[in-house]
């Protein structure tokens, strides 16, 4: 006996201006199923996610039973007590800014969500400012927060995103309860791990595309020059970092050799983003700590700037806050200027060295397309390209494997191989993953 259908779409398209994204998209939603819609990076998940939503201008026929339907993106901005939704990257290591951000029981206001909030695990989080929510818990929150005003269906972008694997049990119980409640959703996944409750998957495909296999002999070693530095290139003795009397980091050393490729390990919320502000010179606590950075002590007249010269950098944070502005090669130009958002007039020689650096992911499919017209996982990759670019003697990449397909981790974990194969760039790689860790490798720090 067939079930009941309460959802159906039928021939949907949807564009981006005039690069179409989706076309003839048809599929059916029973009143068993829970239904996750997997594809590769750049497929079209968020574009029909949207769609589906009417937040984005569709053809076809869309209809779902129940007239509330819900979008929750993997991306979320807030305001604060100042009425700002604008943030720049350093705020959130910043506790004066900390004071004017609101908590999560504020943000959650009058919604009832108590059960909600107890089953995603959120009960011990509810004074925590919102500006020091990592990236798993701000993703639970607007979960948490979507589901309090009562909608008949949820669309959930890449929920898993930044969820250790802790986390990522935690969201699955929720998730199997809700669909045991009957509260409807659809999952939008890159792939992976699909969660046991769903018993649907609709694969999205995408135009193939020609990925450039990078071999070691490939990369010009041109970081010589620039590797001179003295050994070791970032110390931390005894760094106690707190928050009100909340306390981030407590005597915390750590040292890192020239060359050397770390993997540094821990839960959402260990302190992760707060160590890598410290070495990155994003957070202001930092002058009061014993902290030297290639050769210099911080505090001694040093610029963040003369800092940043020497690292290359990506993260989930700096995605969130990236003004998505220009072209693919512009943004991937502004990383040789250490700027977000914004290049200046690049040379010749610079526009080889961003043609190289696209070229080295397979990317230069997307070299003149507006980076805001990519998907989420494009986007990551022209992010990574960036923090390439100015070939760095010391490379952070922060989850940088989340949101992209496993094709993609491949060439990023091959071009990082092929690099350390023929230079000195250290590497700190943070992921709650081994299977994404370059072989590389062969430190680790945990917190």
């Amino acid at each position: 006996m067939s079930q009941e259908i309460v959802a159906r779409v039928t021939h949907l398209s949807a564009s981006y201006g005039a690069h179409e994204v989706l076309k003839d998209i048809s599929f059916e939603v029973g009143a068993n199923d829970c239904l996750a819609i997997v594809g590769p990076m750049g497929s079209g998940k968020t574009t029909l996610a949207k769609a589906l939503s009417g937040r984005l201008f569709r053809k076809g026929e869309v209809w779902f039973q129940g007239s509330f339907v819900l979008y929750v993106a993997q991306q979320h901005h807030f305001k604060n007590r100042s009425n700002i939704s604008e943030f720049y990257l350093q705020q959130r290591f910043n506790s004066s800014d900390s004071d004017d951000s609101y908590t999560v029981r504020e943000e959650l206001g009058e919604l009832d969500v108590a059960d909600y909030v107890t089953m995603f695990m959120l009960d011990g989080l509810l004074d925590k400012p919102l500006l020091q929510l990592s990236n798993g818990e701000n993703k639970r929150l607007q979960i948490v927060k979507a589901l309090g005003q009562r909608p008949d269906w949820l669309l959930l972008d890449n929920p898993y995103l930044g969820l250790d694997v802790g986390g990522r049990s935690v969201l699955s119980s929720g998730l199997s309860q809700l669909h045991d409640k009957g509260i409807r959703f659809i999952l939008f996944l890159s792939g992976g791990d699909i969660p046991e409750f769903v018993n649907r998957v609709y694969t999205l495909r995408r135009d193939v595309v020609s990925i450039s296999r990078l071999k070691s002999r490939d990369i010009k070693d041109d970081l010589s020059s620039r590797l001179q530095l003295v050994d070791p290139i970032v110390t931390l003795r005894n760094v106690t970092i707190r928050y009100g009397s909340k306390t981030i980091l407590d005597q915390f050393s750590w040292t890192i050799n020239r060359g050397e490729r770390w993997v540094l390990k821990g839960p959402n919320g260990a302190g992760k983003s707060t160590l890598l502000s410290l070495i990155t010179a994003d957070n202001p606590q930092s002058y009061a700590q014993d902290i030297t950075l290639f050769g210099r002590k911080r505090g001694t007249g040093e610029s963040i700037w003369d800092i940043k010269r020497n690292i290359g950098y990506v993260s989930p944070e700096m995605h969130l806050y990236f003004k998505e502005t220009g072209t693919s090669f512009a943004v991937v130009a502004s990383g040789l200027f250490d700027l977000l958002g914004v290049t200046r007039k690049v040379n010749e020689q610079q526009t080889e060295q961003v043609d190289a650096c696209l070229a080295m992911f397979g990317l230069g499919y997307l070299r003149d397309r507006p980076f805001h017209t990519l998907s989420t996982g494009e986007q990551k990759m022209i992010l990574i390209a960036r923090a390439f670019v100015k070939n760095p003697p010391l490379l952070i990449l922060d989850e940088p494997c989340q949101g992209l397909d496993p094709e993609q981790v491949e060439v990023l974990k091959e071009v990082i191989n092929a690099i350390a194969a023929s230079s000195d760039m250290s590497l700190i790689f943070v992921s709650h993953y081994a299977e994404d860790v370059p072989s590389c490798v062969k430190f680790t720090k945990a917190l």
